[in-house]
């Protein structure tokens, strides 16, 4: 009856999807389909929320709104998805378009507009029904490069209108613009030593098995040899026919003795959901190798919603005279399987290779509030903060708090706090709690109340007080002080700052604020003149950048231009 029941659960599970409108949207280019990045596909601390579609190595393609449907909302943000557009569709679903060089028509024009109004470049609109509305094959906007992204190409994702929930876009027909008879690519299977008594092939430490490709186009691995509790992870990538590059699988299935215990399939979740990506992995090996090892096991269970198991958690308890098979399966979209199978055998042999050595003088129950005091730094972790309990290295060294290392992820924030001592009252003000790594100091947001500074970050490491007294640059790459730039379609400048980073900048034409776009990547701010700001003649231009401590730099030129330009 148990064996029963849990199997029409996983079938339930498989007949229970919702069905999407498969021939509702179009594509958003009008260029053959290729993914530089597919949904689900594994990034730092993040799942991937859509699709990367290659704009041909170029900026500047047309942009289709997918549906009919108004625009819903506007970010243009210097990180990110840059320049983002979002059309929410009467059928139920919203069509994200991101790190777009501009929009077009009218959308264009409000946004300009609302750049002038709002006296700022990053912008953030929400819209109603009837303010913004757009049809299927419009033209909404031209692909870019802006935000984040380390290349020309378009983001695109679709999301649930009510839970805002992001949906895999094969599900939405868009798999006809593909074609895949390519299966996925497994690189590597591990298998973990759960437990401090496992041995696993005479090791204490997980181990890359060896895999051997049969006559049946299924791999076999080695025996694993072991006296405990294991579990397995894989190194996995899919590639299609037209692509040319790696993505992420769809669907990963493990069987033991022919029953399901542990899957997961990327249909669709929720962006709270994102971060779980760094305890699906093994976090701690893609810190030292940046290999991603899927681990299909939870050693205490999270709270991803595409993952099904059984009550074991993915975790196989191997008994004496007892001999199991694991089965894992990894599949693409379209059905395209590869397939390993492990022989697990009960073995009591002595380790040969010893566990990895900790020196770590605490530990951590992550489902506790912990907190760490010593001279005058502190630091709390509130319950949840981390997916496991662990050996916890902590100490105050040289006016640095060590938090272990960032071979540990943190799901969620947590609280440091520290005590100044050595600096008058002036350089307060210019103190920020900074990430020290090596030679990179990098800045985080801090609160000060007198003497005593505290910052919410997420990332365990090495943290001092950093003083910051060094003013932003701006700087051109040729003068224009007097000069005539009736010729020139615009104005660039490179703004930057070697300590806590840019928190604003502002340029002024004749005492009137412009606008300026900021490309975080090249770190250049620019002005067209199309926006109609520049004068007849003379003009006087000023900048002003501030860094996240209040230090500010001022630039100020004067050129000449003239609107009256010979055809």
């Amino acid at each position: 009856m148990k064996l029963f029941i849990y199997t029409l659960l996983f079938s339930n599970f498989i007949l229970a999807q919702k069905e999407y409108p498969k021939d509702y949207f179009r594509s958003p280019l009008d260029i053959p389909m290729q993914l530089a990045g597919n949904f689900g596909e594994l990034r730092p601390n993040h799942f991937h929320a859509g699709f990367d579609f290659r704009t041909m190595q170029k900026e500047g393609l047309n942009v289709y709104a997918v549906a009919d449907g108004y625009i819903s909302r506007i970010k243009i943000s210097t990180f990110g998805n840059g320049k983002t557009l979002y059309v929410t569709h009467a059928n139920g679903y919203t069509s994200v378009y991101g790190h777009l060089q501009k929009m077009v028509g009218e959308i264009e024009s409000f946004i300009k507009s609302t750049h002038y109004k709002e006296k700022s470049f990053e912008l953030e609109i929400y819209l109603k029904p009837g303010e913004l509305e757009v049809k299927k094959d419009q033209i909404i906007a031209l692909s870019g490069n802006t935000g984040g992204s380390e290349g020309p190409h378009l983001h695109f994702e679709f999301r649930d209108n009510i839970t805002e929930n992001i949906i895999n876009p094969l599900l939405f027909g868009f798999d006809k613009f593909l074609k895949d008879t390519k299966k996925p690519i497994l690189s590597g299977v591990y298998v973990y030593p759960i437990t401090n008594e496992t041995t696993v092939n005479q090791s204490k430490r997980p181990l890359l098995l060896n895999l051997k490709l049969q006559k049946d186009g299924i791999y076999l691995s080695d025996k694993v040899l072991t006296n405990g509790k294991i579990g397995f992870g894989i190194q996995t990538s899919d590639y299609d026919n037209v692509s040319f590059s790696p993505n992420g699988v769809y669907k990963v299935q493990s069987y033991l003795n022919g029953l399901p215990n542990f899957g997961y399939q990327f249909d669709t979740y929720s962006f709270d959901e994102m971060r779980y990506i760094n305890a699906l992995i093994d976090f701690s090996m893609y810190k030292k190798s940046g290999q991603r090892v899927q681990k299909l096991f939870m050693k205490t269970p999270y709270k991803l919603s595409i993952i099904k198991s059984d009550d074991t958690n993915g975790i196989l308890s191997v008994l004496p005279n007892l001999t199991s098979l694991d089965r894992i399966e990894v599949s693409d979209f379209y059905g395209n399987t590869t397939t390993v199978s492990i022989p697990i055998v009960y073995d009591a042999q002595s380790p040969i290779i010893a566990p990895e050595p900790e020196l770590s003088k605490y530990y951590i129950k992550a489902n506790k509030d912990s907190n760490f005091e010593k001279e005058n730094m502190s630091v709390f972790f509130p319950a949840g903060t981390f997916y496991e309990d662990f050996n916890f290295n902590f100490d105050v060294i040289n006016d640095t708090l060590i938090l272990h290392d960032n071979s540990v992820p943190a799901h969620s924030n947590f609280t440091i706090t520290i005590e100044d001592t050595k600096h008058t009252e002036a350089q307060r003000e210019k103190l920020y709690i900074a990430l020290m790594d090596g030679l990179k100091v990098s800045y985080n947001a801090t609160f000060r109340k007198e003497a005593t500074f505290t910052t919410k970050v997420k990332t365990l490491g090495k943290y001092a007080l950093v003083l910051d007294t060094i003013a932003p640059k701006i700087s051109i790459a040729s003068p224009i002080e007097g000069k005539w730039l009736t010729d020139k379609k615009s104005i660039q400048f490179t703004i930057s700052d070697s300590q806590s980073g840019i928190k604003s900048y502002n340029g002024y034409l004749n005492d009137n604020w412009i606008l300026f776009e900021y490309d975080s990547k090249t770190k250049k701010i620019t002005h067209n003149f199309s926006d109609a700001i520049v004068a007849e003649g003379e003009n006087k231009l000023k900048i002003e950048v501030v860094d996240n401590v209040g230090n500010s730099t001022i630039f100020e030129t004067l050129f000449f231009r003239s609107q009256n330009i010979k055809k």
